[in-house]
């Protein structure tokens, strides 16, 4: 299995109590791509998420390795932004604390955070433009910031790999936009994943589309067609293959 790729999966199948949920999964994403994950509701996304975080393990004859560990070994160096974040919006912490949280995996033993916790996690707010806001209250903030901070927090722990569950949900499209060319400029020097539901723009911010309905097909993204993905989903879509500028902003 390749050393030099960020994750690879060879042969994996995984279910939970009845039919399988993911059949026959082999695949490899490069180190540095920048990967939409989309499929159907119930479809496996989450899933396959789950098999790299380690925190489910596949069926016996199924192999993952992540940046060439097995997933349970590779923790530290992935971050990672859940679909629904467990953090109450009223729950009295600061901007700064949020982001402090990411720094926990990198404690063995608990204790205050150190000065280098510290720097690192201004370091993560000012990548995700958020650095003029550490102190504000989490709880005031727009949903748009609330998910750079909870990016940020992702970042804390300095990882190479970057999974993201549906990131862009319930935010109006210009803040999804802003929200899409952060991670480009992240994507830079990490490896980002993200599962997403909204596939019209896809082929405009990403180099690699999985498609994920119990089987699984990696595309380059200007080899999707508007027909496969229908096919997937059983309904029409409209896909946009043109260049996109945007220029994100601190407020979004």
């Amino acid at each position: 299995m390749g050393n030099d790729a960020a994750i690879v999966m060879q042969n994996v199948s995984f279910r939970y109590d009845g039919p399988l949920v993911l059949e026959d999964v082999s695949l490899t994403i490069d180190q540095r791509d920048f990967v939409c994950v989309i499929g159907p509701n119930g479809g496996g996304k989450t899933t396959l998420l789950k098999l790299v975080l380690g925190l489910i393990q596949p069926e016996p004859g199924g192999q993952i390795k992540v940046l060439g560990k097995a997933p349970e070994d590779a923790g530290a160096d992935v971050g990672y932004m859940p679909q629904a974040a467990q953090l109450d919006p009223k729950f009295p912490v600061n901007v700064t604390d949020v982001v402090l949280m990411g720094r926990l995996a990198a404690h063995k033993v608990l204790g205050p955070y150190s000065r280098q916790d510290r720097q690192i996690a201004r370091r993560s707010l000012d990548e995700v433009g958020l650095g003029a806001i550490a102190k504000r209250p989490f709880s005031s903030l727009s949903g748009g910031q609330r998910q750079r901070v909870l990016i940020a927090r992702a970042l804390a722990c300095e990882p190479p790999l970057l999974l993201l569950d549906e990131p862009t949900a319930n935010l109006d499209p210009a803040v999804q936009d802003d929200l899409y060319a952060l991670l480009k400029r992240l994507n830079e020097r990490l490896t980002v994943i993200m599962v997403s539901h909204d596939i019209g723009f896809v082929s405009v911010f990403f180099r690699t589309v999985i498609c994920v309905n119990r089987t699984v097909h990696t595309h380059p993204t200007d080899e999707l067609t508007t027909k496969g993905v229908a096919d997937m989903y059983g309904r029409e879509v409209r896909l946009l293959h043109h260049a996109k500028q945007t220029t994100p902003s601190a407020d979004s």
